[in-house]
């Protein structure tokens, strides 16, 4: 079974929109599937930056 996945309006710079349409090409993605990889990597490196914080806490 397929996750729904919720719709929303984003707003980039020109900028920004083309460099994230150039990485999405370099990697043969959408740029909606570039920006959702990215979002996806941003959340598992702060899950694990909090991870290590958490164990240093406790030591």
């Amino acid at each position: 079974m397929s996750k729904a996945k919720k719709q929303l309006p984003l707003r980039l710079s020109q900028d920004l929109y083309e460099q994230i349409a150039s990485w999405a090409e370099d990697d043969f993605r959408s740029i909606n599937g570039q920006i959702e990889y990215l979002l996806t990597q941003a959340i598992k490196e702060r899950r694990k930056k909090d991870f290590e914080l958490e164990e240093e806490e406790e030591k």
